[in-house]
């Protein structure tokens, strides 16, 4: 199986940027603006890159709270987030068992890689892939049949793991099995298919496949 994770909040601890963004509340402020923001710009059938799209959200919520925010240390944080304490072990499972393990992140390619990198999580990929290399991000159909492409798999023989409801969504039009990360507050889309797999830690997921 073709096993393709998402990294932000899905493999990486996006908690890590709680001091530099200003505390946990802000925090989500912030992400939710940076998810809401990349949905908007796909469902209109654009393209923006989506590290200057969290530059972007990030200034306009410090503005929003009347603080001051260095772009530089968001930047700098973002690339050096921590992976949650399930991921290594669970990576290390899946490849174990013989799946191929790929990333797909909207953020841009040389973000993925340092992320990957300093995380410690870069050895356990066969690859990393960037929404960036095809100009559309996530949950646009592009991203995922990069992937699929690459590896020269039908939609049915991959599977996309997130904790995102909207990558969920997007990797289930693309044909893909689909694994949400059921990490605390995640919940599945209200209205949309079941996903093939429900996880709440990831060396679940060997088992299940």
């Amino acid at each position: 199986m073709l096993c393709v994770f998402d990294v932000n909040e899905t493999l990486l601890d996006v908690a890590g940027l709680d001091a530099t963004i200003g505390g946990p509340e802000l925090r989500r402020e912030w992400f939710g603006l940076v998810i809401h923001t990349a949905l908007t710009v796909t469902a209109s059938g654009g393209y923006r890159d989506f590290a200057g799209i969290a530059g972007q959200a990030a200034t306009e919520i410090a503005a929003r709270h009347g603080r001051e925010i260095d772009l530089a240390k968001v930047g700098e944080g973002l690339r050096s987030l921590p992976a949650h304490p399930d991921v290594e072990e669970g990576l290390t499972k899946l490849r174990e068992a013989g799946h191929d393990v790929v990333a797909l992140t909207n953020s841009p390619l040389a973000t993925a890689e340092a992320q990957l990198t300093n995380s410690g999580l870069a050895k356990l990929f066969d690859r990393i892939f960037s929404a960036e290399q095809v100009g559309r991000l996530k949950p646009a159909p592009e991203p995922y049949r990069q992937v699929l492409e690459a590896y020269g798999v039908e939609p049915g023989d991959a599977v996309m793991i997130a904790a995102h409801d909207w990558d969920i969504a997007g990797a289930q039009a693309a044909g893909l099995r689909t694994a949400l990360f059921a990490r605390p507050g995640v919940r599945p889309l209200p209205g949309s298919p079941e996903p093939t797999y429900t996880i709440s830690a990831l060396p679940e997921l060997a088992e299940l496949l």
